[in-house]
């Protein structure tokens, strides 16, 4: 290996190393607790040298929403490998919830710390890890559309919206008022599902009063 290699490859190791601690950093303490310095302290290097790196602490943050943006994906693929669209619902909406709930830095950090974070990684990249999620989310009735199991005229990309709408109400409603009593997130889940595929449950026409 040439020194020009060796080189780079330190940088890349030192890059990773970089992104590392700040991920640690963010699940211990939160986002807010990310800074350059404090950052620069914990991987032993000026913090000159991190900027060599990244812009500021905003790049940084940028690139761990990149990579929770993965993360999510990872965990939506096996479920959208399901034939059955109407089968397949149900399973992306658990994995999306539990995603939520078993990495509750990550999920804030990539949907309830920065509107600019996520709105950039959408902006900038339309075949990034965001939108690829989305996407997945978006293919379910776009399948269903298909299999004539929608009405003709129907949105598959509204419906996924609505869909998302949905499971993030679900996380960030367990993330920000876990002292609230009410229903374990996996049966608002089902809930949440049903009543969007049939609608609410026993509902009667409305009677004319006499």
């Amino acid at each position: 290996m040439g020194i020009a290699e060796r080189k780079e490859r330190q940088r890349a190791e030192l890059r990773e190393q970089i992104l590392r601690t700040a991920r640690g950093m963010v699940m211990r303490e939160g986002f807010a607790a990310l800074s350059m310095r404090k950052l620069a302290d914990a991987v032993e290097y000026a913090p000159a040298t991190l900027y060599l790196h990244f812009e500021n602490r905003e790049a940084i943050a940028k690139e761990l929403c990149v990579r929770g943006f993965q993360d999510l994906l990872a965990v939506l693929e096996p479920a959208a490998q399901v034939e059955d669209p109407l089968e397949r619902l149900p399973q992306l909406a658990k994995a999306y919830v539990r995603f939520g709930l078993e990495n509750p830095e990550t999920y804030r950090l990539i949907f309830m710390e920065d509107a600019k974070l996520s709105t950039a990684l959408f902006a900038d990249n339309p075949e990034g890890p965001g939108p690829r999620s989305f996407g997945v989310l978006v293919q379910v009735f776009v399948d269903l559309l298909e299999a004539g199991r929608l009405e003709e005229g129907t949105r598959p990309d509204q419906l996924a919206e609505v869909l998302w709408a949905g499971v993030h109400g679900i996380v960030a409603l367990k993330l920000t008022c876990s002292g609230f009593p009410g229903s374990p997130a996996e049966e608002l889940t089902q809930v949440l599902v049903s009543t969007l595929v049939k609608g609410l449950p026993g509902l009667k026409a409305e009677t004319k009063a006499r």
